[in-house]
């Protein structure tokens, strides 16, 4: 939910940056896409809204950074995200980006977990 939470934001910021008629031209979309591979189950969730830059990129996953405005987000959503998918699921979470294009991240999911001494 985080990721698709700020790929609509990323829209917004977008459609705040282009006349009417741009946005007409080329409207803004999110697509997500599922797909199996081997042993594992990959999601992508892609935008073509504002980009991220290097900059930011370097600390996207980060607790408590944000890119929003006081109120908005506490910077927590990625972070927990990625916490989540690659900690407790043994996964993958990272993104492409080419600023002023958009964005795409990615979920990667083994199908079978790996137990471990705690789950026995």
């Amino acid at each position: 939910m985080s990721i698709l939470s700020n790929a609509i934001d990323a829209l917004e910021e977008r459609n705040h940056q282009l006349t009417l008629e741009e946005i007409k031209a080329q409207p803004s979309t999110i697509r997500v896409s599922t797909a199996a591979k081997e042993d594992t189950i990959i999601i992508k969730i892609a935008d073509n809204g504002i980009g991220i830059s290097e900059v930011i990129g370097s600390k996207i996953f980060d607790p408590f950074f944000t890119t929003k405005v006081v109120g908005k987000g506490m910077g927590l959503g990625l972070a927990i995200s990625y916490q989540i998918i690659t900690c407790k699921h043994s996964g993958k979470l990272y993104y492409n980006s080419t600023p002023g294009q958009g964005t795409e991240f990615v979920i990667e999911l083994p199908i079978l977990q790996r137990l471990t001494n705690t789950n026995l």
